[in-house]
């Protein structure tokens, strides 16, 4: 389980008394173009269901809405060992799996491997290769002299791919650092399998899946409520149940229009054609300086890649206004780098407890060399406060859509990531924002709802580890569905029935 850590102190109240004129004005100014009212969140959300929608339409749209091959949620009762595989952008984690006789039950060992900087730009025989060989090193100290039958293997290759079948992926673009050549636009199953092959290693790659799909699994696997997998971490990402009648893309393969399957939404792109997205000038300068301007226009308001990022274009844009005195005299060059700060920046800003500010003060200080007045301080906090809540209340516009979509009057839904796990009050705002949403007045139990009382109708709880747990899940859905004759989605069945 993913813990939120230790209770901080409440927020201190903060006093705009001794606030000079222009830096008031300012802080107006930015509470309104920041602020996203209730009937906006409506609007948005409402949105954002036609766009779902239009994903799993015959014609798509900005939302890819990929069906991932993952047909309906564990019971709980899934048996077996299984390895996973967790290829991420700093380190390769290879976890055993062991799923014991008890209900929603799992025992895990993993080892960390790091991800070489060179491998990242080199060619992609190396790169498999290295893979194989931590494998490899992997069953060697875990299952020294045992005769193995080859294990089911669950990947977790959390990049762009697009999946015709759950053992096959081609990846359509790297992110996370990667630019190796020779692999965007082709199956990345097959030199996997190759260099695995030739090390001799018992394995069998069962399922390729995305992060988000099994935290979805890996959590509903412990609770049975459990609807939606989210993560709210450099980027942003949901994956959620859908019947195979409600896509029209998938009719030509005539599935059960009964069958669940699971669908990775990868929801960062919803309303690339700002449509709806409450966007300020600050949004305009993240996209435009991005590396792929007009996409992903949901992630860069609400994802950790990008907070800081807004923190800092306003910080700047307000020093280079000849009518606000701020940071005055010093040299800002430190924040004129781009990038410079991230989410832990405003988070570290948000969780300052003093009446005066002086953990923040003296972050300042520190990293930008900047010394901040009072008033100064006063505004940062504001700001820090204003892209945080904006930040979790768009998220939760996301999350009503999905269970508008399905009906959900009450569900789990499991998040991840570094925002979601270490922003300050992310959670409670997100909650918030559901109700006004939804229009919630009572909780699940009947009674006025009580913040913080656990009652919330759609709750969004730490998710279970989705990389790891997940990924050995899927494989062991893949696997149990090939014994029953349900093969759909499954390039090489045979091969996984010995």
């Amino acid at each position: 389980m993913v813990g939120l850590g230790p209770r901080r102190q409440p927020s201190r109240k903060g006093s705009m008394a001794d606030m000079p004129r222009d830096l008031l004005g300012e802080i107006r100014r930015l509470e309104d173009i920041f602020t996203v009212d209730t009937p906006k969140l409506k609007a948005i959300s409402d949105h954002f269901v036609s766009e779902l929608a239009k994903g799993l339409s015959k014609e798509g749209g900005s939302i890819p809405m990929n069906p991932t091959w993952c047909m309906g949620f564990p019971d709980g009762h899934e048996t077996g060992t299984f390895l996973a595989l967790d290829m991420g952008g700093t380190n390769l984690r290879v976890c055993e799996i062991r799923l014991p006789e008890g209900k929603g039950e799992f025992d895990i060992i993993q080892s960390k491997y790091r991800m070489p900087e060179e491998l990242k730009s080199g060619n992609a025989e190396e790169l498999w290769n290295y893979i194989a060989e931590c494998l490899a090193e992997f069953i060697a100290y875990h299952h020294e002299g045992e005769k193995l039958d080859k294990l089911p293997l669950g990947f977790t290759f959390s990049y762009p791919a697009t999946q015709d079948y759950i053992d096959h992926g081609v990846l359509q673009r790297w992110t996370k650092g990667f630019d190796i050549d020779g692999v965007e636009g082709k199956d990345v199953v097959p030199p996997f399998e190759k260099a695995i092959a030739e090390r001799g290693v018992p394995i069998k790659l069962t399922a390729l899946i995305n992060d988000t799909t099994g935290t979805l699994i890996a959590s509903a696997y412990t609770d049975s409520e459990m609807r939606i997998g989210c993560i709210f971490g450099t980027g942003c990402n949901a994956a959620y149940m859908e019947h195979c009648g409600e896509i029209p893309k998938l009719e030509h393969m005539n599935l059960p229009k009964d069958q669940e399957i699971a669908i990775n939404c990868e929801w960062g792109a919803f309303d690339n054609e700002h449509k709806i997205l409450p966007r300020t000038q600050y949004d305009v300068i993240v996209d435009k300086d991005s590396p792929r301007p007009g996409q992903q226009a949901f992630e860069k308001m609400i994802a950790g890649l990008y907070l800081g990022e807004l923190f800092r274009l306003v910080l700047v844009d307000l020093h280079e206004n000849p009518n606000v005195k701020i940071f005055e005299g010093q040299d800002i060059s430190v924040l004129k780098q781009a990038y410079s700060l991230d989410s832990s920046f405003l988070s570290d800003i948000e969780n300052d407890p003093y009446e005066n500010l002086q953990e923040t003060h003296d972050k300042f200080l520190a990293e930008l060399k900047l010394k901040c007045t009072k008033p100064e301080l006063e505004l940062v906090r504001r700001l820090a406060e204003l892209i945080g809540t904006r930040s979790a209340r768009l998220s939760a516009c996301g999350v009503a859509a999905i269970c508008k979509k399905k009906g959900y009057k009450t569900a789990h839904v499991g998040a991840d990531g570094s925002v979601f796990n270490k922003y300050p009050h992310f959670k409670a705002r997100g909650a918030q924002a559901l109700k006004e949403i939804l229009d919630w007045d009572k909780g699940r139990d009947g009674k006025p709802l009580v913040p913080g009382q656990g009652q919330d109708p759609v709750d969004i709880k730490p998710a279970e580890d989705g990389s790891g747990v997940g990924a050995a899940l899927i494989a062991a859905l893949t696997l149990k569905r090939v014994h029953g004759g349900n093969t759909y989605g499954i390039r090489d069945p045979e091969s996984m029935k010995n």
